[in-house]
Parts: C-alpha cells; structure tokens; sequence
C-alpha cells in the first residue's frame, strides 16, 4: 500500500485520539462539577427514580437507602447554613492540570452571608502522597460590595494574600451576622417607634436619628459601626452624637455634656437593645 495513504491514516488516528482525549476530560470536568438544585428539582428527580424502579425489590430498597442519605445531607446542609448564614447559589470547576499525583482545579463560587454578597474565585492544588491528599489554594480573588470599606478592604487583601478559606468563611459569617443583627434592630425600634425614630439611611446605613417628641430640635444620633480587622476580628462599636438647641443646651449644660458618657456606660451594663429602649422612653417622657 502506498505510504502516503499509511500516513494519512496515521494522522487520522492521532487527530480521533486527540478528540478522544479531549472529550474525556471535558466528560470529567462535567461530571465533577458542582451543581445546586432546588428542593422541587431534588423531589422531582427522587419520584422519577421511584417510578423507574416501581416493582424491582433490590432496586427500591437501595433507592430508599439513597433517599435516606440524601434527606441527612440535606439535614446536615440545612443546619450548615442556618448556623453560619452562608449560602452558595452557584459553584463551578474545572481541572487545569491533572497528573497521577497532582490535579490543579479552578473554583468559582458565588452565593450570600446573610444579606451580604460575596463571589470567590481560585485555584486548588491536590497532592496525594502516601495515601494522603494535601490540598493548597493559590490566586484567590475575593470580590464583595462592603469591601468599600477600608476596614474590609484590608482583610479581604491579606485574605487573598494568604488564601485562607477557612478565616474568610469564619470572619464573614461574623461580621454578616452583625449586620443582619444590626438591620433587625434598627427595624424593630423604627416599627415600635415610628414618631422618634427615623433611618436616614434606610436599614442598611449605620446610624440612627432618636427625635425628641417633647423638645423640638433635640435628637440623638446613635452610630453604630462594625470594624472587621486585618486577623478577621470582628468589633462593633457605638456612640452617641447629641444635637442640642441652644437654648437647652445653655440650660442644662452639664446633662447634654455627660449623654455620650453614660450611653456607652449603658452599654456595658444592659447591652444595645435596651439601652436604646431607655433612650427614648426618656425621650418620650421629655426628661
């Protein structure tokens, strides 16, 4: 046979190979990738799979075994989330390398801490050796809308610098929880006193406005921050701002200047919803 015709064969293998090969790989990153059904998704795939094996004993049983397994995941998933606030709405990854002893694999995340956004992306390296797998993150990119703030900003960079899921996941449960604590209470007093108390900002700003009903012109301004430090700490901290009318101000003098004092006294002793309870009932009462 003409060697011609042998090379172009031989072209054509290598060329059904290389497809072979590619199309593996794209069959391993699909099947390896992370996908989030709803709950109706879940129990409609579950009553498909009843009907399929409707009749076959052996069948139904592992099928109840696999249901019973995918319910605790679900009890574990759901307990997960309650308790730190984090929930993922999408995940995706795909393999960058893969070696008998190393895989490298690029993960996109997405999802929401409580009321607050966050979008991750990075690559995680995996060593076996010995039976044992060591895992290591490397680019990581954080992207989230508090990150205007300064405090934020500097850990969500020392976090990237680092890659420390593990910190990231802790501090933001933290510091989400804060907030949503904060808007929760902001809510509650704004609902339970709508003539004294107003959001400039809505439920999201940090401060609120405390009107006196009794005293025209006099308010109290309650700021209240949440300081996120480079470790992961988190920290609120709150103070009061009065505004007082001159002619009040000229009268009790002493009392407007020992407010700010006492408020974070309060603090201390009763905690933050009650102490801002006492605040306008005082207000209130015009004292």
């Amino acid at each position: 046979m003409d060697e011609g015709i042998f090379q172009a064969y031989e072209k054509e293998i290598q060329a059904l190979e290389e497809e072979i090969r590619l199309l593996t790989e794209q069959y391993e990153d699909m099947r390896q990738e992370s996908t989030f059904f709803s709950d109706e998704e879940i129990l409609k795939a579950m009553k498909s799979l009843q009907g399929e094996t409707e009749g076959e004993t052996k069948e139904h049983e592992s099928l109840s075994d696999l249901k019973a397994q995918l319910e605790s995941l679900e009890r574990d998933l759901s307990f997960l989330m309650e308790f730190t606030g984090i929930h993922f709405t999408s995940h995706s990854k795909k393999t960058v390398e893969k070696t008998p002893n190393k895989t490298v694999r690029k993960h996109r995340l997405a999802g929401r801490c409580h009321s607050l956004p966050f979008q991750l992306e990075f690559q995680l390296l995996e060593m076996q050796k010995d039976e044992k797998v060591s895992a290591v993150v490397s680019d990581l990119s954080i992207i989230m809308d508090s990150r205007e703030d300064s405090n934020v900003s500097k850990f969500v960079s020392r976090t990237e610098e680092c890659g420390d899921l593990i910190t990231f996941f802790r501090s933001l449960s933290t510091y989400a929880e804060w907030h949503e604590h904060r808007r929760h209470t902001f809510l509650h007093f704004k609902a339970k006193y709508p003539d004294i108390v107003t959001l400039p900002e809505g439920l999201l700003g940090d401060f609120i406005i405390l009107r006196s009903p009794k005293v025209p012109g006099f308010e109290l301004m309650i700021v209240w921050k949440i300081h996120l430090d480079e470790e992961g700490t988190t920290t609120p901290v709150l103070d009061l701002l009065p505004k007082v009318p001159e002619q009040v101000l000229e009268q009790r003098m002493r009392r407007v200047e020992s407010i700010p004092g006492s408020f974070r006294s309060a603090l201390r002793l009763f905690g933050i919803e009650a102490t801002l309870e006492n605040l306008i009932h005082v207000l209130g009462s015009g004292q």
